[in-house]
């Protein structure tokens, strides 16, 4: 009986291919299938469509009930198990790795439409990282899709002819190679998309291959193509398409002509769907209510951060999220080398008016990294794993002349080391060089042996050799081609190398661009991705106002994706999941970033914690906010319903303190201005907003947090504790009148006035604690910081304090709303003052295509 039933399941799954599931059960019941069978079939199939809505890799957050009618691979398939052959000879692993890109390609196949449905429009997103296999996880979906019956494939490959050829080429190899016949092709390596005469020769009756057309967002282009597929309309009735826009959110979303032109296209195909993937969590196909057009309206995908890659906080470190203990948030890699700003004239023009005839100098920095990237590139030669290419990235500006004046420089600086290759004193700088790298990164930390320098000797010749100077720019007719044979090369571009193109073996990376929005910021990290072999090896030289910038990304980026998680969990429909989103607080950083004009920023603090991280060390600006601590606790002394001491503990609580006495601390303590999350205006305006709409923050728990064994610091008349230890980010360069500490409160001090012990409490145990003791009271702590705060040993990557006056750290916990929460808004301008932006150059979206 068991058999009978698996066999008619199995003819169940292929009448699948052509019916939807509901048409599928009809066919059944017109064989003849007894209505308890098809029950157990229904059963089952529902079994395998729970299985992967329930998926606990990616999250995924889904308009309403779609039907789920893709329960994964079948054995007849024919373009999905050729992808799981190449990629097992890749050297991915048949359990971990090549599991998850099958689940995760699996989820976003099932949310899209059974290929047969009569007419279906579908929109969707997919968030990945940067560099971190968004392409092979869009290709395998396109396979799964292509062996269930869809058979038109779009891919918008970016703007760039690199990016196009580079995309066409992936997918000719793992798609078109492996199954020829299955496959034809409208577009080639060399050749965008060009009309031909015929449709019915791609989309007739009688051709059954899948269809594949890579194309740039281009409106030249695209025009062509929407005005072709207009007039196959006739033949694209039973055609089911598949649009994948990748970097969805460049050029895409709120663009004159890109985005009507592929709203166009989807009108001629009555069975089609849309998905972007996108790396920026902050995208604005997330946020722009004006995209609403191509808006995810039916599904937004998570993808999980796949093993081994390398992200913004691995490089870069980045500050606690609320509920962390900052003693566990890594500090990042010392892979970071810092260039002076004396530097950046000498590889940057200052002006427009520079760029003409600019001459860049090889500076210390630059040479450095240059020999260091030999030096690794050797290494790797030794080691004889992972990637055969090895690639350098210099960035510093837009400007295609400025990439071209590096050539002669850089070539002049290769022949001479090819020259000096048995000069001692080239050798010895090359050892120290080596030898002080691999001491600030032990290779044991990944799992590595480091090679001794005389090993690499023998391998630099040929490292030399073979290295090539290539200007990857616009203008320029040269390359990064990776397809015939190992690769050694020192690549001077700019937007063609920013995004979405895969920089090869790619191991140090010299960037000074200036850069305008830290969606473009994360782009821009070409360095982000995998790096099988060579783990420890990797450097960066940036100024350290751009490491700063991509510490404060890794913050942003990090807390979006957990509040992506939480919000998907929480969320109804990708509608309510995006509201959720344009009013989080992180967003207005990314707004302000953008330096445009005035833009409105609306933020709600419901269930946040707010902290100072950055601040001056000048005396005056810190004896400002000293006064203000010590009026707020002098009020909080006279006004508190109670006031209790743990000085044993380094602490004070003051209770129910009225909400006028701490907007009134607001008003005369001081932020920093480079902290825009910390915004005493806002935050004001939310807690007024609170107390006027919902009765909610009248009263606030004051608390005063110090180190028990620390010097005294005195509040008021016997209201005195140990002063705290937080020592600032060590960098090369430090600004001066600057310090980043990274990180104030501990998770627990946002239970400090709880009455219950909390040692124990996890991060999920305080919210509901505070939910249910303290549901309308807002926490203030103060923290006293010891002017000095020298690192304990072993912290490398600290350095002392060095303020001229002791310091006052504070930290707000607004408790979670519970009837919907207010915004509050503001216009934010950002001061240009002393910033260059270059912003990234659409103007390749018009005119004709190359």
């Amino acid at each position: 009986m068991t058999d009978e039933f698996d066999d008619m399941y199995e003819t169940f799954k292929a009448i699948l291919d052509a019916f939807p599931p509901s048409e599928a059960v009809k066919r059944l019941e017109l064989m003849g299938v007894s209505s308890a069978v098809i029950q157990k079939i229904r059963d089952r199939h529902e079994q395998q469509t729970i299985r992967i809505k329930e998926l606990e890799e990616p999250h995924a957050v889904v308009l309403g009930n779609r039907d789920t009618w893709y329960t994964g691979p079948q054995p007849r398939d024919k373009c999905w198990p050729a992808i799981e052959d190449l990629l097992l000879r890749d050297g991915w692993s048949k359990g971990t790795a090549i599991r998850n890109l099958d689940d995760s390609s699996t989820r976003v196949v099932s949310l899209l439409n059974h290929p047969k449905e009569k007419a279906f429009s579908t929109r969707g997103l997919v968030v990945g990282y940067v560099q971190s296999g968004k392409t092979t996880n869009f290709t395998s979906v396109m396979a799964k899709a292509a062996d269930r019956g869809y058979k038109l494939f779009i891919v918008l490959a970016g703007i760039h002819n690199g990016l196009r050829r580079q995309t066409q080429a992936r997918l000719v190899e793992q798609l078109v190679e492996p199954n020829p016949s299955l496959w034809s092709q409208l577009t080639d390596l060399d050749k965008d998309f060009t009309p031909t005469a015929n449709p019915a020769s791609y989309f007739g009756k009688s051709n059954k291959t899948h269809v594949l057309c890579v194309v740039k967002k281009n409106a030249t282009v695209l025009r062509k193509l929407a005005v072709w597929l207009d007039k196959a309309a006739d033949y694209l009735k039973d055609c089911p398409a598949l649009i994948i826009d990748d970097e969805a959110d460049q050029a895409t979303v709120a663009t004159k002509s890109i985005n009507p032109l592929i709203l166009s296209m989807m009108k001629s195909l009555p069975r089609s769907a849309y998905v972007g993937y996108t790396a920026s969590p902050f995208a604005n196909l997330l946020i722009d209510p004006s995209a609403e057009d191509l808006y995810p309206r039916d599904f937004v995908v998570n993808l999980p951060k796949p093993e081994g890659h390398f992200g913004t906080e691995v490089l870069f470190g980045r500050y606690a999220l609320d509920g962390e203990d900052p003693d566990q948030v890594d500090d990042g890699h010392d892979m970071i080398r810092s260039v002076p700003e004396d530097d950046v004239p000498c590889v940057r023009p200052e002006t427009k008016a520079d760029v003409e005839g600019f001459e860049p100098v090889i500076t210390d920095t630059l040479r450095r990294a240059v020999e260091y990237f030999w030096l690794v590139t050797a290494a790797r030669r030794v080691r004889r794993t992972g990637n055969p290419h090895s690639t350098m990235l210099i960035h510093t500006s837009v400007n295609t002349s400025v990439h071209n004046s590096f050539e002669r420089p850089l070539q002049h600086l290769l022949n001479r080391a090819a020259q000096t290759m048995t000069d001692a004193v080239f050798l010895s700088r090359l050892r120290d060089l080596w030898d002080q790298e691999t001491a600030r990164v032990p290779a044991d930390d990944f799992g590595e042996t480091k090679v001794p320098f005389d090993d690499l000797v023998p391998e630099l010749p040929g490292v030399l050799r073979s290295c090539r100077i290539v200007m990857d720019n616009s203008s320029s007719e040269a390359r990064l081609d990776y397809e015939n044979g190992p690769v050694v090369a020192i690549a001077v571009g700019g937007n063609t190398l920013s995004r979405g193109l895969t920089l090869e073996g790619l191991s140090v990376s010299y960037f000074v661009r200036a850069v305008s929005a830290y969606d473009t910021l994360l782009q821009m990290g070409r360095w982000f991705g995998f790096r099988n072999g060579y783990a420890d090896l990797p450097r960066i030289w940036m100024t350290d106002e751009l490491a700063e910038w991509f510490r404060h990304l890794a913050t942003v980026e990090t807390e979006m994706r957990r509040d992506i998680d939480i919000y998907m969990t929480e969320s109804e429909t990708p509608r309510t999941f995006a509201v959720r989103l344009r009013t989080h607080p992180a967003l207005r950083v990314t707004a302000a970033a953008k330096m445009r004009d005035a833009v409105t920023a609306a933020s709600s603090y419901g269930g946040k914690r707010v902290q100072t991280h950055y601040f001056h060390t000048n005396a005056d600006w810190l004896r400002g906010n000293i006064t203000a601590a010590r009026e707020l606790v002098s009020a909080s002394t006279s006004n508190a319903v109670r006031v209790e001491d743990r000085s044993a503990e380094g602490r004070y609580i003051f209770r129910d303190v009225p909400y006028d006495m701490v907007i009134d601390f607001l008003n005369s303590y001081s932020f920093h201005e480079r902290s825009p999350e910390n915004d005493a205006d806002l935050i004001s305006g939310y807690i007024l907003k609170r107390v006027t709409t919902a009765g909610s923050l009248r009263r606030w728990n004051i608390a005063i947090v110090g180190n028990p064994d620390g010097e005294h610091f005195t509040f008021a008349p016997g209201i005195s504790v140990g002063r705290n230890i937080r020592t600032r980010l060590a960098v090369t360069n430090p600004a001066p009148d600057f310090a980043d500490i990274k990180t104030l409160m501990s998770p627990r001090d946002a239970a400090v006035d709880l009455d219950r012990d909390t040692a124990k409490l996890t991060e999920k145990g305080i919210r509901d604690s505070r939910r249910l003791h303290l549901p309308d009271t807002g926490l203030l702590v103060l923290y006293p910081i010891d002017k000095t705060s020298e690192p304990s040993p072993g912290k490398k990557l600290r350095a002392p304090l060095n303020a001229e006056e002791h310091v006052i750290g504070v930290g707000l916990v607004f408790p979670e709303p519970q009837h919907g929460d207010s915004t509050v808004e503001k216009y934010i301008s950002a001061d240009l003052s002393g910033v260059r932006l270059e912003d990234e150059d659409l103007s390749l979206l018009e005119g004709e295509d190359a």
